[in-house]
């Protein structure tokens, strides 16, 4: 398992970025975006080598906390893998030269450009953890690039995990110019990265102090003296380091601080064309509430979902496997952006791409599926012991109160959002409660299919959603629902070693109606593998004979 700072600086940093020399076919300059509360935000600037200074293009542009000339993540870069270059010549950060290059960008005629948010590289001011600030800062971007006499007026946004949800930002915020938006892995709803219903992340602690660290990092030796005192320039709020930690201290997720940072409620209606990746088994910015903003969005769509952690769709193994497991991430981005930042005729590709657990790939037009429905279950009663000592994968899973179906006589297709409803008949305030879902093979060995928590409230009802997920469930499989303390290594639980009794409980699984034989291009995703041979472990013959309930009807998929 990961250290808390290890997980927390492996947020969206991907190992080669690091400031370089500008990309072959590209002309480097910087600018200054003055904000109206007097924020200053920089910005790097390449343009197509050889183009007169007033020749328009397409803009894409990219904001985040990772843009910082001397590297990404600080002088923590050199033990977590992300190069540190305090001392030398300034550059642009290469964060994105994978995509300016394989994308072609320079050849197709945009400009690229890329900003530090408030606080971080050669901004001023101080970070708020995607609070109004940085939605201000993501607005005032696109609204400089927009207004440039090289620019179209027409700007798309590109990002991943923080600077996936700055895109988020600016489809919440709607700047003039803003054309379409690419989102990988991001995060919907502040909160969410910190806490699932009051319980806390392993990561909740450690992260809100790397971005302080993060932040107030210099660029090089090489940047100006400007560069430099910008970048530690926070007196628009002093202490701010601090006061951002305690700021996210807080679990309640009604109170303004993250109701001012949930990016489902602020793009719901909104029609910016949006192209998303998620991954199902995201060990990072996780599937929660991915499709509340997916499907809460009126504009045109797209979206590659699969069996992925925090990659983007391009990266790749030492071998070259694609870790996504799909090719041709660089030309759908392409087609995207030409057809809504550039104006282009292109070819249409499938709405959603899928990848489901037998690493195939379909074409949906729309997640979940149109004839997935749910199938209510009712839960064995019971009680456990809020121990916090569960696992949710692997060794140490499997304690609590199982619930499991019958052998499935033909195959299954769950794809949707799981729900679940517990009566609670007594528990310590402050107790946990985790639900999973299994698909246990016919030797026992379950797999974790979905996962949600709460933090209890005593005795009395909660209802929550669990994680999103594309699963097939083979013949002969069984379905199982787990409720118990803890997953110990996901969520960073507070035991209270008292009981909780179980009154009764429910969950909807959905299920699709229509069997899918057709498939596209794309193969198993290089987690995909690993998480088969490491999440499955072994449920008790007499623990599944127990729980087994004759009620718990399973839905086969058939032809349509």
């Amino acid at each position: 398992m990961r250290t808390l700072l290890a997980l927390a600086v492996a947020l969206c940093f991907p190992a080669a970025a690091f400031a370089d020399a500008p990309p072959p076919g590209a002309t480097w300059t910087q600018a200054t975006i003055k904000e109206a509360d007097g924020t200053r935000l920089h910005a790097d600037v390449l343009r197509p080598a050889g183009l007169p200074a007033d020749a328009r293009t397409p803009v894409i542009l990219s904001i985040g906390p990772y843009f910082n000339h001397s590297g990404q993540t600080g002088p923590a870069g050199p033990v977590e893998g992300t190069p540190y270059t305090p001392t030398g010549e300034a550059g642009p950060s290469a964060r994105f030269y994978d995509f300016i290059e394989g994308a072609k960008l320079m050849e197709r005629g945009y400009t690229w450009v890329q900003v530090d948010l408030r606080g971080f590289g050669g901004s001023t001011g101080c970070l708020d953890w995607g609070g109004p600030g940085e939605q201000a800062d993501a607005k005032a971007a696109v609204e400089w690039a927009a207004a440039q006499p090289w620019s179209t007026g027409k700007v798309g946004m590109y990002g991943k995990s923080y600077d996936g949800a700055t895109g988020l930002m600016g489809i919440a915020q709607q700047p003039a110019g803003l054309a379409a938006v690419v989102s990988q892995e991001p995060v919907y709803d502040l909160y969410r990265y910190l806490y699932t219903n009051r319980v806390r992340f392993t990561n909740s602690l450690a992260t809100p102090l790397l971005y302080d660290a993060i932040a107030g990092t210099p660029g090089t030796t090489g940047d100006t003296l400007a560069y430099n005192a910008d970048s530690l320039n926070d007196v628009a709020r002093p202490g701010c380091p601090a006061l951002n930690w305690l700021d996210q201290q807080s679990s309640d997720h009604g109170s303004a601080y993250w109701r001012a940072r949930d990016y489902i409620a602020a793009t719901k209606g909104k029609t910016t064309p949006l192209f998303l990746t998620q991954g199902f088994i995201e060990d990072n910015t996780k599937p929660d509430g991915t499709w509340d903003l997916y499907n809460g969005l009126a504009g045109p769509k797209r979206a590659w979902f699969g069996m992925w952690d925090h990659v983007r769709g391009n990266d790749a193994d030492a071998s070259g496997r694609l870790l996504m497991g799909r090719h041709g991430w660089f030309d759908e981005v392409m087609r995207f952006f030409d057809r809504y930042v550039k104006g282009a005729q292109v070819a249409d590709d499938p709405p959603v791409a899928v990848e489901s657990s037998d690493g195939t790939w379909r074409a949906e037009d729309a997640w979940p599926p149109a004839d997935s429905a749910p199938a209510g279950i009712t839960l064995n009663r019971g009680s456990y012991t809020d121990d916090g000592q569960n696992d949710g994968t692997g060794s140490g899973a499997g304690t609590g109160i199982w619930t499991i179906s019958k052998p499935l006589a033909a195959g299954a297709h769950l794809a949707g959002v799981p729900k679940l409803s517990v009566d609670v008949a007594s528990a310590p305030s402050r107790a946990n409660l985790v639900a999973d879902v299994y698909d246990i093979d016919a030797g026992n060995q379950a797999t974790l299919i979905s996962r949600g928590a709460d933090l209890l409230n005593g005795a009395g009802s909660t209802t929550f959603d669990l994680y999103g997920d594309d699963w097939k469930l083979p013949a002969g499989h069984r379905v199982g629902v787990l409720l118990t303390s803890a997953n110990a290594e996901w969520w960073l639980h507070v035991p209270t070693l008292g009981t909780v009794d179980v009154a009764a409980a429910r969950i909807e699984l959905p299920f699709l109606r229509c069997t899918r034989t057709a498939t596209i291009e794309g193969g198993p995703s290089v987690k995909l593998d690993s998480y088969r041979a490491e999440a499955p472990f072994a449920v008790g013959a007499d623990t599944v004979a127990a729980a087994e309930r004759a009620d718990f009807e399973v839905p086969a998929t058939s032809a349509c």
